[in-house]
């Protein structure tokens, strides 16, 4: 039931981190040049954005309520030492609401100034509601900010574990993901368009538009993603065996590629720079403290090979654009970015499953075991079957609500 949430609600997530910083730029573009397709194309999207917020309003409340019914001796023993986390997370989700709510409302009735500056506090919830959720992630993968005596926690320090040291490089990490997913999401749905024909300007715009900021995010992904797996197997060195399949620890270990095929040294130098570094396996620990292998590998492989197909992708716009100030004009790009939009969404889930999977038999890393934290409560199936029916009637909605907002007329006057 939670994975099935986290998969519905973290897509959602991506769009709350970085569509208001798209939607804001674009009303900039048309504050600094006057013209009106910017300011047009700008609307049009911020009502995208709150249909989408909306929809992300409800999946949020089931996931909060879930750590409570899912969850409830990993919330009683550890609610003291992350609580902080999550209560400044739903004074961000109060704050985004209420100004999306203006921005949206305040087209045509709030000076442009004025109307621009109420789009920054949206920007500015957005990153601090998931920097209060990937901070309790983070917290779960490197547990700090409190003792353990006779299995009770006490001398909780808030903000210790609110700004552990492994928040940081999956803080980046998310934030980036957000603006891949979220530009190629709203690439590929041009790109369709574009396919059937509709080559006008404001298709042109919106592509360009989207495409640039994941021109940005999708390169620098990968250098980000390497300062993580080096992190990884500094502090959880049985996520990373279990990330390459490494069942032995060894000195100067290959990668595999592909099956069969091997790069001598390679894993040891992606891990720690040094070709020569032991790389421990999964021998190191007890058969029941090691993840699966299988789903935590093969989520990995696909996160790290559809991230760096999408850096190619958005390393080809920019390329074209340098040179000649126009899209590449083989059909294959917007086929290409069709396919985009769809895989960044499982590169993102691959990536999550890859965290959380990893991590297993671990709730807390190395401290509470997850099979000690769930609910042992009866009807589970029951809710698992009632949570399904409401995703898809959300889906239904997002999509008719998006599809009308999509066939409507484009206004272009300001």
């Amino acid at each position: 039931m939670q994975a099935m949430s986290f998969a519905v609600h973290i897509p959602l997530v991506c769009f709350g981190i970085a569509f208001p910083a798209m939607v804001v730029f674009l009303e900039g573009l048309w504050m600094r040049t006057g013209d009106p397709l910017y300011r047009a194309l700008a609307k049009r999207w911020s009502k995208a954005m709150l249909i989408l917020f909306a929809i992300g309003v409800v999946t949020g409340t089931i996931l909060s309520f879930e750590m409570g019914l899912l969850w409830p001796e990993f919330m009683a023993t550890f609610g003291d030492v992350f609580g902080l986390a999550f209560g400044i997370e739903g004074f961000s989700f109060f704050m985004e609401a209420i100004f999306i709510a203006i921005y949206v409302y305040g087209w045509d009735r709030l000076p442009p100034r004025t109307h621009l500056a109420v789009g920054l506090p949206i920007i500015l919830a957005g990153f601090s509601g998931s920097l209060m959720v990937i901070s309790v992630n983070g917290w779960m993968n490197q547990p700090t900010g409190f003792s353990l005596q006779n299995g009770e926690v006490t001398d909780v320090k808030p903000l210790t574990a609110l700004f552990n040291s492994n928040l940081w490089h999956e803080l980046v990490h998310m934030y980036l993901a957000g603006f891949i997913v979220t530009s190629f999401l709203v690439a590929s749905v041009y790109a369709a368009a574009w396919l059937r024909g509709r080559r006008d300007r404001r298709h042109v715009v919106g592509l360009v538009v989207a495409l640039s900021f994941a021109a940005l995010a999708a390169p620098a992904q990968l250098l980000v993603g390497d300062w993580a797996a080096r992190t990884v197997a500094e502090r959880q060195p049985v996520k990373l065996a279990a990330f390459e399949g490494l069942h032995e620890t060894e000195k100067g270990a290959g990668l595999e590629v592909v099956p069969g095929v091997e790069v001598p040294k390679a894993l040891a130098l992606l891990a720690f720079h040094d070709p020569n570094a032991t790389v421990k396996g999964l021998d190191t620990v007890p058969e029941d403290d090691q993840p699966p292998v299988g789903i935590v590998k093969t989520s990995f492989r696909a996160m790290v090979g559809i991230g760096t197909a999408l850096a190619a992708l958005a390393v080809w716009f920019v390329w074209m654009w340098w040179r000649r100030r126009r899209l590449p004009d083989t059909v294959w790009f917007p086929r290409l970015l069709v396919a985009a939009g769809p895989l960044s969404v499982v590169a993102l889930i691959a990536g999550w499953v890859t965290t959380e999977v990893g991590r297993q038999p671990w709730v807390v890393y190395e401290v509470m075991r997850t099979r000690d934290a769930v609910t042992g409560a009866d009807g589970i199936p029951v809710g698992f079957a009632a949570l399904s029916l409401i995703y898809i009637a959300l889906a239904a909605i997002a999509y008719v609500m998006l599809r009308r907002l999509g066939r409507s007329e484009f206004e272009v006057s300001a």
